[in-house]
């Protein structure tokens, strides 16, 4: 990992041999979460907010070989970055290997108000969603460390049934990297019937 300072608004996670993440403070209860994976055609940005220092710590891992924004409408600073690192930009692209990457992608979510996809990565076994799934208070029902979206929660993700991953990338919140299939599986399988207890939460979060 680089040494560059890391500014306060800003929080690393998810820190790995192959890449880490980062969460931003801004606004503080969405807990954006963004990564940097290294592979061996280069560094791959997902769903990136931009940061004093960000560069610097994608050149400790590698050279930057693209951004993939995993949610049409998870614009954050993805065009920019894509723009200052002369790398091509993927939005929300479509289902199966994404060209010039290890990367397999997956549709999660498809209609006229929310393209969505996931990103499968074999060789780890790492899975990296944007909004489907999350950690955030306001994702979690009591006893859940993941969670589906709250809007979501009535059709469950099930495309990502077949994935066992060890790591598991949220778009909003730090990753899970203990008993990551458990926690997949159960937050698909227990989706509808936890709504009820994720309620209070919610009314916490509309609340401020």
């Amino acid at each position: 990992m680089s040494s560059a300072v890391t500014p306060p608004d800003i929080t690393l996670c998810d820190e790995e041999p192959w890449g880490f993440g980062w969460v931003s403070a801004s606004p503080r209860f969405m807990q954006r979460a963004s990564h940097a994976l290294h592979t061996a055609e280069g560094v791959w940005l997902i769903d990136p907010v931009d940061f004093d220092g960000l560069d610097a710590r994608i050149a400790a891992l590698g050279r930057p070989a693209g951004v993939i924004q995993l949610l049409d409408r998870h614009n954050r600073d993805c065009a920019a970055i894509s723009a200052r690192l002369g790398v091509p930009i993927w939005i929300a692209p479509p289902a199966g290997p994404l060209p010039g990457s290890p990367f397999e992608i997956v549709d999660v979510r498809r209609s006229r108000h929310w393209q969505e996809c996931a990103l499968w990565w074999p060789e780890q076994q790492v899975l990296a969603v944007a909004e489907i799934v999350g950690t955030p208070p306001y994702y979690r029902a009591a006893g859940e460390s993941l969670g589906v979206h709250p809007m979501l929660r009535w059709s469950p993700p099930r495309a990502l049934d077949r994935f066992d991953p060890v790591h598991i990338l949220c778009g909003h919140g730090a990753g899970i990297h203990d008993h990551a299939p458990a926690a997949l599986h159960a937050a698909i399988d227990r989706a509808r019937a936890n709504i009820v207890r994720l309620a209070p939460r919610l009314l916490t979060f509309l609340r401020g």
